[in-house]
């Protein structure tokens, strides 16, 4: 559906909805980059975090402002629980190509998530893969939820929304037009994801309320799915204020135990 979103794209929004930035760091300890190619010649630079051969990864979509360099410290959160981690960047932030749009992001998580099932870490070796998204990242998680079910054993929400209309309201952003179409084709993409679902949002966050998460988790179409509300969050201090709680849930959830 990434062409829905060109009523967004050829708007003022983008100025207002994505904030690249071009930080890039050398991985450090057993962490490694791995670049995407795209078309064109462009190519995407993301970041893979170990932790056991063995477990699953977790193939992570950051929030906006966000860039690959940033979970250096926070990928331990993960590693430290035997999840490895793997995190994706978008056009024009970090060390990545090219410019930002919804058409391309949400293009992009499908390449993205192809290419590192088959060449990460090792190519033709098979691992269990779950898909997360971060506020601006659930728009990609969402997509591979639905397109590749029989490849992902499941989904993590973190801060997600459900109706880009809506939140564009609540910014108080100028709107690009009839969104009526990609709300409804958002909701029915939300509606086909059958895979277990894991929905985490901070009790206050101000930038995407929590009536959004809530929205979204009643939206989906899986019957094996929970939501967890982190109480006292924020938007960005969500996976600080009860670390344990939030990591607990996401392990718990991915090893089923």
């Amino acid at each position: 559906m990434s062409d829905l979103y060109s009523v967004i794209d050829n708007s003022s929004l983008p100025m207002y909805l994505f904030y690249p930035r071009r930080q890039h760091s050398r991985p450090r300890g057993g962490a490694f980059d791995l670049k995407v190619p795209l078309e064109n010649n462009l190519s995407i630079v993301c970041r893979a975090y170990p932790a056991r051969e063995e477990n699953p990864w977790i193939l992570y979509f950051h929030g906006n402002g966000e860039v690959v360099s940033d979970y250096d410290g926070i990928a331990p959160l993960y590693t430290d629980r035997g999840l490895n981690l793997f995190v994706a960047d978008y056009r024009g932030y970090g060390a990545s190509d090219g410019t930002p749009t919804f058409t391309d992001m949400v293009k992009d998580a499908g390449v993205i998530f192809d290419y590192v099932y088959h060449h990460l870490p090792v190519e033709g070796k098979r691992y269990d893969w779950y898909v997360m998204g971060r506020s601006l990242g659930s728009i990609s998680a969402l997509e591979l939820a639905a397109k590749f079910p029989g490849k992902l054993k499941g989904l993590i929400i973190e801060s997600g929304f459900i109706s880009v209309a809506g939140l564009i309201c609540h910014l108080g952003l100028p709107s690009p037009g009839d969104l009526s179409v990609l709300e409804k084709e958002y909701r029915r993409l939300t509606g086909t994801i059958e895979l277990p679902s894991l929905v985490i949002h901070g009790e206050h966050d101000r930038l995407v309320p929590l009536a959004q998460g809530e929205d979204l988790y009643q939206s989906l179409g899986t019957g094996q799915k929970e939501m967890l509300i982190i109480p006292r969050a924020d938007h960005n201090d969500i996976m600080f204020v009860d670390s344990e709680n939030y990591m607990q849930a996401i392990a718990k959830f991915v090893f089923n135990k």
